[in-house]
């Protein structure tokens, strides 16, 4: 439970980060949706996502994780109802990348960090530092498949809509 906590944690710093490199499709799906999308408004957004993130691998308890949560659920909640109004989104901003529209694949991933999230709430998990700790080498190796997993994340998210749309 604790790596898929982790590797959402992790993929929500790095969704964070890309959107404050280019806010430009997460500001594009947002119109389109007709919420508020000024550039303003997705780096609050950015924000948001790499605080929370980075505050729920650094330190333990329930609050961080149910943050993750709560953002995973306003992700899924956009992802669904751009899915079922059939938004001409050609991307959902996730990454800060643009050509990556909303698919099942978001919805699905979403769900599962949502599920994840509260789960590890709940237990109130350890933090990634002191799992770290814990670990051969100081966690040289978890670190290692934890980077190796967000990526795999990453691709599952930005590159597989894409194939599937040619």
């Amino acid at each position: 439970m604790e790596g898929w906590f982790f590797l959402v944690a992790a993929l929500l710093v790095w969704s964070g980060i890309r959107k404050f490199a280019d806010p430009e499709p997460t500001s594009g799906a947002l119109r389109a949706a007709g919420l508020p999308f000024s550039r303003l408004s997705v780096l609050v957004l950015a924000s948001i996502e790499v605080g929370v993130g980075a505050m729920a691998l650094l330190f333990s308890g329930r609050v961080y994780p149910w943050a993750v949560a709560v953002v995973y659920a306003g992700f899924a909640g956009f992802v669904g109802l751009a899915m079922s109004r059939r938004l001409p989104i050609a991307s959902c901003g996730c990454f800060g990348k643009a050509d990556t529209p909303p698919t099942w694949i978001h919805l699905v991933i979403n769900l599962a960090a949502v599920g994840g999230s509260i789960a590890y709430a709940t237990a109130g998990g350890p933090s990634l530092p002191s799992v770290l700790g814990e670990q051969p080498l100081g966690g040289l190796a978890y670190a290692g498949f934890l980077g190796i997993g967000v990526y795999c994340l990453y691709l599952l998210l930005s590159e597989l809509p894409r194939l599937s749309m040619r």
